[in-house]
């Protein structure tokens, strides 16, 4: 899961290993569980020492919630970035919102194996990065609520719409969606689903224009 911005010198080399160490804990963990990856496996899929993954990280808990903050927080700016974008090129809130849909999809086509972490771990109640996780959810959809809070304000979007509820609401969708798609149905291509949830968003956030309109 690499990061677009580099530290120079010892910085970059050490942001090199924790990238190997995310990439192999993703991995292990997806395909056999947290509790039943070990430091040394995780240490030997990323082609380093095990004392390499407990100079970088305290635990394997801690490396996993670092993980989460990580995988996240790259999503998070992909999600901005998207809205960024599209107000740059003078795109309505909803253009905003459709392409931030495509972003997500775009995300979880590349990470699949931390989407799949992400999603089952925000149905655990048991586990020590439960503040951290819901922090970080909370980060993602904050992104998509400000568009939505602008769309209202600027009257695009009805003053009834659930900012909250609607925000996490379509952080759902696509994050069911992609992973349906890519476990069910692989052969649809991304810009396939992306058209098919433009279609539920404009039934979410644009239904209100038209109603007006008659």
């Amino acid at each position: 899961m690499n990061s677009s911005s580099a530290a120079p010198g010892g910085s970059a080399r050490r942001e090199a290993t924790r990238q190997k160490l995310y990439e192999a804990a993703v991995t292990l963990i997806a395909e056999q569980g947290f509790s039943a990856t070990t430091v040394d496996e995780i240490a030997e899929r990323a082609g380093v020492a095990k004392g390499t993954v407990y100079y970088n990280f305290a635990s394997k808990s801690v490396l996993f919630e670092e993980l989460l903050r990580h995988g996240v927080g790259l999503l998070t700016a992909s999600l901005r970035e998207a809205a960024d974008r599209t107000a740059r090129a003078g795109g309505s809130k909803g253009d905003a919102l459709d392409a931030m849909i495509r972003a997500g999809l775009e995300f979880i086509a590349r990470y699949p194996a931390f989407t799949q972490l992400y999603v089952a771990e925000l149905w655990r109640t048991n586990r020590a990065w439960q503040s951290t996780l819901m922090v970080v959810r909370q980060e993602v959809v904050a992104v998509i609520e400000g568009v939505l809070r602008e769309g209202v304000a600027s009257g695009e979007f009805g003053d009834e719409t659930d900012i909250p509820l609607t925000a996490a609401a379509l952080v759902g969708m696509v994050l069911v969606a992609a992973l349906d798609w890519q476990a069910f149905q692989p052969e649809r291509s991304l810009d396939d689903v992306h058209a098919a949830l433009s279609r539920l968003l404009q039934g979410r956030v644009g239904g209100h224009r038209a109603a007006r309109a008659g």
